[in-house]
């Protein structure tokens, strides 16, 4: 009897393009050499997931909840959500200074029976530290005994780089979160061939209008700049924030909010599931400019015209209106 092997990432990205493409089941199955029946599992299991209404299966959010269990258990992050029962008890119990051990001893002996209510010493500690800077990164530490602001690595020596002063995604208003208001954005990189070149994107949430941002290099203040130059042309009314994650190129994000006024908040490490707006877009950009694009032979107007091409395509999201078109009917109405 064959073995079953599990969907790989490389697998969701073919089945995303497949359905893109407008490949049947069986197509795609057979070009995967799975059955049908596991293509169609896998579609169907992940359609409520995804971002674009469109398309109806992100690979992004596929392969997050294909190893939520696993993540849950190694950070813990799964579990102390607020507005739990648990996360309330971790919580008060840390406000009265008692040590993550003695809470999660606690939690066993009270809750025993209720695997909901249980959690390892372990996976608090990582739930504080994996937070990035923030009010509340820095009220949980507060609450240790020895209050480090960083937690000592077991078995290795080694430290992941950290930027300085970051604002956790935890701190954004709730407002971003629900799309109400425009002027919020998310940002990344898209890396060229050899990692020598690089592509700036922003996707404003609401309305997904998409700058492509060219970039003569990836460090962090060239992207600083380049950033800002593009965003310092739109009004103010729709520079509010910008959700990016935690890479190097963010590292000068102060000097970025003072030169602005959009404040940066930065996601949970290997987490691109919270900017699933831009992660999704950068699928899309990829149709336009595939992996192994050197960026720095891409002139600007090539570029600027891919952004043209995706503003003015329509969105099912926005009821087969344009991008280009809410945005603009956005600072309209706010002008």
């Amino acid at each position: 009897m064959k073995k079953y092997k599990r969907i790989t990432p490389y697998e969701r990205e073919r089945i995303y393009r497949g359905i893109q493409r407008g490949k049947s089941y069986t197509e795609i199955a057979e070009e995967l050499l799975r059955s049908p029946s596991t293509i169609s599992r896998e579609i169907n299991r992940h359609l409520y997931f995804s971002d674009i209404p469109e398309h109806g299966y992100s690979m992004i959010y596929a392969q997050y909840f294909s190893e939520k269990s696993a993540s849950q258990r190694r950070k813990g992050k799964g579990k102390l959500k607020k507005g739990t029962m648990l996360y309330e008890e971790v919580i008060s119990k840390l406000k009265k200074r008692w040590s993550p051990e003695q809470i999660s001893r606690y939690l066993s002996e009270k809750y025993e029976g209720d695997p909901g209510m249980q959690i390892s010493h372990e996976s608090i500690y990582t739930y504080i530290y994996v937070l990035s800077r923030g009010s509340l990164r820095k009220e949980l530490i507060r609450y240790l005994r020895q209050s480090r602001t960083k937690r000592r690595p077991r078995g290795s020596s080694k430290r992941a780089p950290r930027i300085a002063d970051m604002i956790s995604i935890e701190e954004r208003p709730k407002e971003v979160e629900e799309r109400t208001i425009p002027g919020h954005w998310e940002g990344d990189l898209i890396i060229g061939k050899g990692h020598k070149s690089a592509l700036g994107t922003l996707v404003e949430r609401k309305t997904r209008f998409v700058i492509l941002v060219p970039l003569k290099a990836k460090d962090a203040t060239t992207v600083r700049k380049a950033f800002a130059r593009e965003l310092k042309r739109l009004p103010a009314q729709v520079r509010k924030s910008m959700t990016y994650d935690q890479g190097s190129e963010m590292s000068e994000h102060k000097l970025f909010t003072k030169e602005t006024k959009i404040k940066v908040y930065f996601a949970h490490p290997h987490s691109p599931w919270e900017r699933g707006t831009n992660e999704n877009t950068n699928m899309l950009i990829r149709d336009f400019f595939p992996k192994g694009t050197d960026f720095s032979n891409v002139s600007r107007y090539k570029i600027k015209k891919v952004q043209q091409l995706l503003n003015t395509r329509p969105r099912k999201v926005l009821n087969w209106k344009f991008p280009s078109d809410v945005f603009a009917k956005i600072l309209q109405d706010s002008g």
